[in-house]
């Protein structure tokens, strides 16, 4: 029953990443760097703070008493994942929902798997497994095929993506849908974001005592004796301290942006639909994190976080697919093009299931 509750959160923070970037696209007459800061203010430095507050008592306390090295070592990976964060908008927004999402999420899953172990294999650590594990273990074989199946998923999605500019190009013009499209620039910070998106990962893993001491208070305090019992919301706490990280490094670019572009102006701008484009881009933003308060929710039922970190990403991928058909994305382009994108999707997913079937039978 853990299990399922533990998909079933997966799920819905899977849908709510994969769906986030569709108020934004409501959002009229301003650009990109502004709406993106609107709704990043409330992604990582409202909302956060309020969920922890409903949902980890004293919170604050947690923080304050935790090691000063662990907080700054959690913020540090936070302000990687945010150029993650913020090349995700852009990697979005040059190639997609659909072929964006699935790039850079895959990419993801790649190295939110993979790098850890590697660098365990140099800074031995009790509890960690190293790529050695991984390639001298049967269960971390498997974990290594499914990320073989993942590169492979990738690069199927980006020969769809140079068949889908192709195609556009035959067409002598861009589709309003697709007017923003540009696969050379979008796969490069599809790529940078894939990399560095895994921080938040990391951020997690490096703040774990903060969660563990939140997970502690609540048992203590439930009289909760049986240890396979845990608190659903421990990491909410975490979640603060490495979005701090992921607004400063989002804020400082979309400030040179404003300024580069002479776009401070749209935050006032009453020939824009002021009010709906606040509301859009504070729906947009809370979406957002909605999917790590669900996400901690499942890690805390499964226990296993690197599968909790790739059943994440295959849910994402999913969602922000169908997004991509909805928003007829891939409207204008050949039927050869559109089956290769479903053809490397599918073998993403099947790459995070292999990983996350390695994973579970880990002994």
């Amino acid at each position: 029953m853990e299990v399922i509750f533990g998909v079933i959160f997966h799920f819905i923070g899977g849908f709510a990443s994969g769906s986030f970037y569709i108020p934004y696209k409501k959002v009229k007459g301003w650009a990109w760097e502004s709406f993106w800061i609107v709704g990043g203010i409330f992604s990582w430095l409202i909302v956060p703070p309020l969920a922890a507050y409903l949902t980890v008592p004293g919170f604050a306390d947690i923080i304050r008493s935790t090691n000063g090295g662990i907080v700054m070592l959690t913020y540090f990976f936070g302000l990687l994942w945010g150029i993650g964060g913020l090349t995700y908008g852009l990697g979005v927004r040059y190639l997609g929902v659909s072929l964006g999402s699935t790039i850079i999420l895959g990419l993801c899953a790649v190295f939110g798997s993979l790098v850890p172990a590697v660098y365990y294999n140099f800074f031995p650590k009790a509890g960690k497994d190293t790529i050695t594990t991984l390639a001298t273990t049967h269960w971390g074989q498997m974990v290594l095929l499914g990320i073989a199946l993942c590169v492979i998923g990738i690069i199927i999605c980006g020969r769809a993506g140079t068949m889908k500019e192709r195609d556009l190009a035959k067409a002598g013009a861009i589709e309003n849908e697709n007017k923003d499209y540009r696969f050379g620039m979008g796969i490069f910070v599809a790529i940078v974001s894939g990399v560095l998106s895994a921080c938040f990962a990391f951020g997690i893993d490096a703040g774990k005592d903060m969660a563990i001491h939140a997970n502690d208070a609540w048992r203590l305090a439930n009289h909760i004796t049986d240890i396979k019992v845990n608190f659903l919301y421990q990491n909410n706490v975490t979640y603060i301290v490495i979005l701090w990280g992921g607004l400063t490094t989002n804020f400082i670019w979309c400030m040179i942006l404003n300024a580069r572009n002479k776009t401070f102006g749209n935050y006032t701008d009453k020939k824009t639909p002021l009010l709906k484009n606040y509301i859009f881009s504070a729906l947009a933003g809370t979406t957002w994190f909605l999917q790590f308060f669900f996400y901690g929710m499942g890690e805390s039922k499964l226990g296993n976080g690197a599968s909790s970190w790739i059943l994440h990403m295959a849910f994402i991928i999913l969602v922000a697919n169908m997004w991509g058909i909805i928003l007829n994305e891939w409207k204008g382009v050949s039927k050869k093009a559109f089956t290769t994108v479903i053809i490397g999707v599918i073998t993403i997913i099947l790459s995070v299931i292999v990983v996350g079937y390695g994973n579970s039978i880990k002994i």
